[in-house]
């Protein structure tokens, strides 16, 4: 007999079902106050603003739940840890009540310069060791646990010592972190590099996921680019009911930022998640 998930170690709540908060959807939101479970809200976007987007957010973190979903933290550079950065951060995460904070596995620059992407780590146990202890400090600074996402990627380093799963795998139990598993970029990194993403998916340890991200991709055919665009695939939707099966229900947020279209439709593709939560076919 298959044993009951029994949750997070942390103690997260699973917040049902949510979409980004994107200033397309800002007047629908504030007119209708629709109803969502949850929003997933871009740090950067809110750190260093005030105005209208503040404004707006102020309303939605008051009415819904909210998560901090970062892209410039650099959890896997060599450069020290922008501590300004991680100050603001935090306020935010207070000023929002926020469940959770996040950001991904990857480095963003070197010697100060910010490239703007999320670049693949080199997977070797030196990499590992320097990223738990960042990680560490992270979670001190912000006092909270911090939440990783796996990436994306296009490219890999030919001196890795271990498989990007084993490293994640590692890193949450060694930092004490949570995980961020986004299904569909484990589907793109599996079909851009070829392996198996039912064995990445086994090899995370679900006591650590936290939430989840859906989205849709587009594909070049030789290779498949994590673009946020569309509607997800039947196979990226099979990948989260398998997971499911090993979490139990996680918070699941879905994700469209190019092309987006009207909200309606936002969250209806994300309100597909409910029956694959519930280990129904669509």
């Amino acid at each position: 007999m298959t044993s009951k998930p029994k949750g997070n170690r942390f103690g997260f709540k699973d917040l049902g079902i949510g979409i980004g908060l994107r200033t397309s959807h800002y007047s629908h939101i504030v007119s209708k106050w629709p109803k969502i479970d949850w929003f997933e809200i871009l740090s950067e976007n809110y750190m260093d603003t005030g105005g209208r987007p503040m404004y707006i957010l102020d309303q939605v973190a008051e009415r819904y739940p909210v998560a901090l979903h970062g892209v410039s933290m650099s959890i896997g550079s060599t450069d020290p840890l922008n501590r300004e950065h991680l100050k603001k951060l935090k306020a935010l995460a207070d000023r929002t009540k926020a469940h959770w904070v996040s950001d991904h596995l990857c480095w963003t620059g070197v010697l100060g310069r910010n490239t703007h992407d999320l670049l693949p780590m080199p997977y070797t146990e030196e990499a590992l060791t320097h990223t738990v202890k960042r990680a560490k400090q992270v979670s001190q600074i912000l006092e909270r646990p911090l939440v990783l996402e796996n990436p994306s990627s296009y490219v890999e380093f030919a001196h890795s010592s271990m498989p990007e799963w084993e490293f994640l795998a590692r890193l949450a139990k060694e930092a004490d972190c949570g995980l961020l598993l986004d299904v569909n970029n484990v589907y793109v990194s599996s079909f851009n590099h070829r392996f198996d993403p039912i064995e990445y998916i086994d090899a995370i340890p679900a006591d650590r996921v936290v939430q989840y991200h859906l989205a849709g991709h587009t594909n070049k055919g030789t290779h498949i680019v994590d673009t946020h665009s569309d509607h997800a695939i039947d196979e990226v939707w099979q990948l989260y009911a398998h997971a499911c099966k090993k979490t139990g229900r996680v918070a699941t947020l879905y994700e469209w930022d190019e092309d987006i279209p009207t909200f309606d439709v936002v969250v209806a593709e994300a309100r597909k998640a409910a029956r694959f939560r519930r280990g129904l076919p669509l």
